[in-house]
């Protein structure tokens, strides 16, 4: 464990860890089984030691969380979006792609900033808009808020994890990545029990 901490704290120290941070967040944007959020999670941990600087962790996490959205983006007015349509009515996707045209209709460019945390969820949502054509311009908007909200929730989650485990940082990591998961795991719940409800007031 010691040598993995050791390789991780040798790769933060180097100024090429920003541009990882960009592209791991960057893709997974658009293929949410990149761990993007977990490597700014851990960086953040990291630095708690002055390596790598707080401040360029964020910016890199949240202009490649843009980027990536605008692939995703970009995609969907390639007809991505028309593809997930053609799914099983019963798959993850299917539902994924429905769920993004009912909360981009009722509200808005505003759902980007809640399926920021939604593993597959700003996938769909990314893709859908561009399906539908958004206004380029209003997505923008929406996407940096979205972004650097996102960018500074996961980096100030995990140099705080960091500063309660200083002595180890490791368990910093695990605790970060942890609530993360809790609070992800919150939000489908909501999102679960808020379409169950829907599903059964429509039977009536």
């Amino acid at each position: 464990m010691e040598s993995v901490l050791d390789l991780l704290r040798q790769l933060v120290a180097s100024p090429w860890v920003y541009l990882l941070i960009f592209g791991l967040t960057a893709v997974d944007a658009f293929f949410p089984a990149v761990p993007g959020e977990a490597a700014v999670i851990t960086a953040a941990v990291l630095a708690t030691g002055g390596n790598p600087d707080l401040v360029g962790v964020i910016v890199a996490a949240a202009l490649g969380a843009g980027a990536g959205d605008h692939v995703s983006y970009a995609i969907g007015r390639g007809g991505g979006a028309t593809r997930l349509a053609r799914f099983p009515a019963d798959s993850r996707r299917r539902a994924s792609s429905e769920w993004a045209r009912r909360a981009l209709h009722e509200r808005g460019g505003l759902i980007l900033t809640t399926a920021r945390y939604v593993p597959g969820g700003r996938t769909a949502v990314t893709l859908t808009m561009g399906a539908v054509r958004y206004p380029l311009r209003s997505f923008l908007l929406f996407d940096a808020i979205a972004a650097v909200s996102w960018a500074l929730y996961c980096t100030l989650l995990g140099y705080f994890g960091g500063l309660a485990f200083e002595r180890d940082p490791v368990k910093g990591i695990l605790a970060g990545v942890g609530l993360s998961l809790a609070v992800t795991l919150l939000l489908e719940s909501a999102r679960w029990l808020r379409h169950r409800r829907r599903h059964a007031t429509s039977r009536r």
